[in-house]
């Protein structure tokens, strides 16, 4: 007579490896909720001022460095750099975008 897939002890094991399952995934949520914890801790109030005005000062300041490179056909803001004038009017504008990753409302 063939044997029935319902073993005992197939289905043992599989209570077994689910109950090690669930312990592992208790444990991780716990962890979580510790990480959370620490987290929450940071101040999470309005940005200063002086953030804003610093990151909107830094974007327009690279793009009118561009701007002022083109139109003056790379006389002006500094001639020394030459072509690398581009690069750090883009520079510029970058870290007053990367700013706005920290900004809170």
């Amino acid at each position: 007579m063939p044997e029935s897939p319902d073993k005992p002890e197939t289905t043992a094991r599989a209570h077994k490896s689910a109950d090690k399952t669930l312990k592992k995934s208790s444990k991780a949520a716990e962890r979580k909720a510790r990480n959370k914890k620490r987290r929450s801790a940071k101040p999470s109030g309005p940005t200063p001022q002086w953030y804003k005005y610093l990151m909107f000062t830094l974007m327009v300041v690279g793009l009118l460095w561009i701007i002022v490179f083109y139109i003056t056909q790379g006389q002006f803001p500094l001639p020394i750099l030459g072509n690398w004038n581009i690069l750090v009017g883009f520079g510029v504008a970058i870290l007053g975008f990367l700013m706005t990753l920290r900004w809170r409302g």
